[in-house]
């Protein structure tokens, strides 16, 4: 299990992914899950993935290969974020027709899912979720964020945080503690978080940061949040009878 979030505001969009591929008492693993394509003043891109790791491997490894042999199109070639998300859909459809019957052979889920987002020079930053199945929606007004993998336990958060005017500061508070929320509740959700800051109309990604079990940030982050619930809590009205 995995989780990961995009959450698109006026200010930018903000990225996390956490690094969890297996969970047991003598079975843990990391992998990264994100992948940034960036050209400077030209092109910003991230890629956030959940689901089975080799079809996402391959499915990020098809993409960076055609960069390499500048087989058109590909990702830093295309002129619109729309086109960025038809070629993450295209490849994943690719992978999955090419390994799923030996997975199914093999009892093993194959499915996988991606979020994109950034922005290409001469349209505005835009946000996308590409399903296993390599067709995708765009984020809107209405629908500002996308969540894949373990999503029930951070969405609450969200829900009642995130709006289009948020600010970015609030809104990587925000996606952070609904890791918290998650990693308390699901153990197959766990450190290292990777985070990634768009600014709008940037076209560069300049903040990004990892987060492991030491980091004192999100200790002081997951104290806070603890205090500050139960807090809440004991100042709501007793229900009279």
């Amino acid at each position: 299990m995995t989780y990961c979030v995009a959450t698109m505001i006026d200010a930018g969009i903000v990225f996390a992914s956490d690094s969890r591929t297996n969970a047991g008492v003598d079975n843990i693993s990391t992998y990264r899950k994100m992948k940034i394509f960036e050209r400077a003043g030209e092109r910003a891109l991230v890629i956030i993935n959940s689901g089975n790791l080799a079809v996402t491997q391959a499915t990020i490894n098809m993409l960076e290969q055609s960069i390499k042999r500048n087989t058109d199109p590909h990702l830093m070639s295309v002129k619109t974020m729309y086109e960025v998300a038809e070629l993450i859909g295209a490849a994943l459809r690719e992978v999955r027709h090419r390994d799923g019957p030996y997975l199914m052979e093999n009892q093993v889920d194959g499915s996988a899912s991606f979020i994109v987002g950034g922005q290409i020079e001469g349209e505005h930053q835009r946000l996308f979720l590409v399903y296993s199945e390599g067709n995708f929606i765009e984020a809107t007004a209405e629908t500002p964020y996308f969540q894949i993998g373990e999503v029930k336990y951070g969405k609450p958060i969200i829900d009642r945080v995130i709006k289009a005017d948020t600010c970015m500061n609030d809104t990587i508070k925000c996606v952070l503690v609904s890791f918290d929320s998650t990693m308390r509740s699901n153990l197959s959700v766990g450190m290292p978080i990777d985070l990634a800051c768009y600014d709008r109309d940037s076209l560069r990604i300049n903040n990004v940061h990892r987060f492991d079990e030491q980091d004192t940030y999100m200790q002081h982050l997951r104290l806070s949040w603890g205090e500050g619930v139960r807090k809440a809590f004991a100042e709501l009205p007793n229900f009279v009878w």
